[in-house]
């Protein structure tokens, strides 16, 4: 499996974790406000990745959340995520991730929502050349009971083939 396959499935598991937590408390009525919510857990989450902290980056997952990404069979539940994340973590140690637009659209009844970006991977060649790769991601949120939002679902697939920076 390639360096590509395994950096995109990476973003993709990393993508299935948490990003909806503390902030999580914002009315359900209140579309910008739910919005802002997810842009700010995504935020710590891509913080999670580039600091190779699989924990960090999946710990709001949804127990049950589905991943998938270009190139590899899908991951199921939490737990499945965050082992697939440390292993690219510890793989490809140079690993790092960079929104460029994201979007997030919000239900009426303010019980779910997508998530939407473009980012950059940037990461070493097998011969040491710095190399980038523009992805999409797409994630579904939920509000769960206890009011918290988590990523129940999640897609990655390259935009392009990786190239030298």
């Amino acid at each position: 499996m390639s360096r590509a396959v395994l950096v995109a499935a990476a973003l993709g598991l990393a993508a299935s974790f948490g990003w909806a937590a503390a902030a999580s408390a914002a009315p359900p009525d209140d579309k910008a406000a739910i919005a802002a919510v997810i842009r700010a857990d995504v935020a710590r989450m891509i913080a999670g990745i580039n600091a190779h902290d699989a924990g960090e980056a999946t710990k709001f997952d949804a127990p049950d959340m589905v991943s998938m990404e270009a190139g590899r069979p899908s991951s199921f539940g939490a737990d499945a995520d965050r082992a697939g994340l440390a292993m690219v973590m510890k793989y490809e140690p140079s690993w790092r991730v960079t929104v460029v637009d994201e979007t997030v659209d919000v239900a009426d009844s303010g019980e779910l929502a997508v998530y939407r970006c473009t980012a950059n991977q940037e990461f070493t060649s097998a011969d040491g050349a710095p190399m980038i790769e523009k992805m999409n991601f797409l994630a579904g949120f939920k509000r769960k009971a206890d009011g918290v939002w988590r990523v129940t679902w999640s897609m990655v697939a390259p935009m392009e083939k990786p190239h030298r920076k």
